[in-house]
């Protein structure tokens, strides 16, 4: 497994966490069933490729990377108070949709610049960012 292999799985790895975690995070505020649902669904798909960028890695005998820690405190708080002041559906569809976009725009960047990863490490990035556009596209309903 050459470098670029091995750090585009580890961001791959990491933004599936970064997106569960937020993910979780938005669950218990959402009322609409419906919007539960697709945020639920979208959750298990993230998980499903981070478990597979997990296993390669560890095949490998490589370390994950987790969320810079920084970020993800960031985020949370931001979330929360997000919510606490508002948490119509539109709203955590919005936040939600952020999210997606932020992912997309730099999976995009790390399949170019990890351009010597191997067809499996691209193909799951390629995978996270069609997930991600699948999520985006039913968030819109709820903006």
């Amino acid at each position: 497994m050459n470098l670029d292999t091995i750090n585009l799985l580890k961001e791959c790895n990491a933004g599936c966490k970064s997106a569960t975690n937020s993910m979780e995070q938005v669950l218990p505020f959402v009322k609409e069933e419906q919007l539960k649902k697709i945020i639920t669904e979208s959750n298990h798909k993230h998980v499903n490729i981070g478990d597979k960028c997990h296993t390669l890695l560890n095949e490998n005998g490589v370390d994950e990377k987790d969320p810079n820690m920084m970020a993800k405190v960031f985020s949370w708080v931001t979330t929360e108070m997000k919510l606490m002041m508002d948490d119509k559906s539109s709203k955590i569809a919005g936040i939600m949709l952020d999210g997606c976009h932020m992912g997309i725009k730099s999976l995009a960047e790390y399949i170019n610049q990890y351009e010597q990863a191997d067809a499996k490490a691209i193909h799951l990035a390629k995978e996270l960012i069609h997930v991600e556009q699948e999520f985006m596209n039913e968030l819109l309903n709820y903006v």
